[in-house]
């Protein structure tokens, strides 16, 4: 009888916490640039991954998320510098009942490619730039009782991205995208 009853309250608890916890897909349009670029024009991009909502109170929750990010940065004469990165933010956020939310925190990013391309000239630059980059992230958004959503954020770069960099050259990346979160999105959110 006590196994019975152990199991049962396992599952209970188990369907509690999932319950919680949301599950959500993302995407958008990136608009990067590189601090310290001489003149460098901002290059779009687009970025989509993976996102999952954890309550800690009814207004507090953590988002920790998966992202695919093409950033980097143009030059003239047709030149791009393009850096592809996974991007893995840990954000705290805050969640209005109505909808709106505001985030903030670090991000970890895990370089996969990085290239110079001009016209259709393109050079393998990833041994020259840095393997991880850090960064902290600044967002809000609005989600539909739906899970659709919409939301802004702004990238701070804080590490070096290139090797042989005295330090000055980091990633500045504006995000607006869109997203759907399973199951009910504003307890999550």
């Amino acid at each position: 009888m006590k196994k019975v009853l152990l199991a049962f309250l396992l599952a209970v608890s188990v369907s509690a916490i999932q319950a919680q916890v949301h599950f959500g897909l993302k995407g958008g349009v990136n608009f990067a640039n590189v601090t310290n670029s001489d003149g460098g024009k901002t290059r779009v991009g687009f970025n989509g991954g993976v996102q999952v909502g954890i309550p800690v109170t009814d207004q507090i929750s953590v988002q920790p998320e998966a992202v695919y990010s093409s950033q980097g940065v143009k030059g003239d004469d047709d030149m791009q510098a393009i850096l592809n990165y996974i991007n893995v933010p840990v954000l705290l956020q805050y969640n209005n009942p109505s909808g709106f939310f505001a985030h903030t925190g670090p991000q970890l990013g895990f370089l996969t490619s990085a290239k110079f391309k001009q016209g259709s000239a393109e050079v393998d630059v990833k041994d020259s730039f840095q393997s991880t980059d850090f960064a902290w992230v600044f967002g809000a958004g609005y989600v539909l009782p739906s899970g659709f959503g919409f939301n802004g954020r702004y990238n701070l770069g804080l590490s070096k991205i290139e090797k042989e960099d005295e330090g000055t050259s980091k990633n500045s990346v504006f995000q607006l995208g869109i997203f759907y979160v399973f199951g009910n999105a504003r307890s999550g959110k």
